[in-house]
């Protein structure tokens, strides 16, 4: 049995019926042990610039199946404050991106990590999101955001984490090359899961010593990850499956 089982979904975009939702939810109670469900980003329906006003129905479905955490792609993301709100206010779990920063002093609608504790183990999230509006770009005078570097970001994190969490999870809407060039050069994260380039890894993909996972978009898979800490090891014991919703 595994120690911990980590679900996750990515570019649904609002492709979540209630027979897969409700296919995500019975798999996950049929876990022995402790489990977390993460979905990495353009969950919703809208467009980069245009946004519902009344929010996203598939975030309160996500609510319903009991996420723990997403990580915002380009959909969620609008470069106004009231937009920016209105898409993702209507998630009842953490929203995570830790490469986004206000021009002003207005508070961010998003977190840049969360943990998660159990058994004694200590758990690590934190997000990252493709970069779409940066201070070399012109819209960053129209813009209330602005993004900062990927790697710039997750080194700086990673160098704060003292003592070492048991297990650092990215929540990456960067693509699959941006997540495996994060891979090769900070070798301190232990599993990615990643978007943005709907990309679906059967068993997931190993560069060095993390473990890359995605599944696919549209709901077509639930990914899991099982995992297994080692008692003398530091590095846990990491498999990757997709599994047909």
């Amino acid at each position: 049995m595994a120690d911990l089982t980590i679900l996750h979904t990515n570019d649904l975009h609002n492709h979540l019926t209630d027979v897969q939702a409700a296919k995500i939810k019975q798999h996950r109670a049929s876990i022995p042990g402790f489990s977390l469900l993460f979905d990495a980003g353009d969950a919703i329906s809208a467009g980069n610039i245009t946004y519902h006003r009344d929010g996203e129905p598939i975030l309160q479905r996500l609510n319903d199946v009991g996420y723990d955490a997403m990580v915002i792609g380009n959909r969620e993301f609008h470069f106004t404050t009231n937009g920016f709100v209105a898409k993702i206010k209507d998630a009842h779990f953490p929203v995570l991106c830790a490469n986004l920063k206000p021009t002003q002093s207005q508070p961010l609608p998003v977190k840049p990590s969360i943990r998660f504790s159990f058994d004694g183990r200590d758990v690590f999230v934190f997000g990252l999101t493709v970069p779409m509006i940066t201070v070399r770009m012109a819209s960053r005078h129209f813009s209330s955001y602005l993004f900062e570097d990927p790697e710039s970001t997750a080194s700086r994190i990673l160098e704060t984490l003292d003592p070492r969490p048991d297990l650092v999870i990215l929540l990456s809407h960067l693509g699959s090359a941006r997540d495996r060039d994060l891979a090769r050069k900070l070798p301190g994260i232990d599993l990615i899961i990643g978007g943005h380039t709907h990309t679906a890894l059967p068993e997931g993909e190993w560069v060095d010593r993390t473990l890359i996972v995605q599944a696919g978009w549209y709901a077509k898979w639930l990914g899991e990850v099982s995992c297994r800490f080692n008692p003398t090891n530091r590095q846990p014991q990491l498999n990757a499956r997709l599994l047909p919703l």
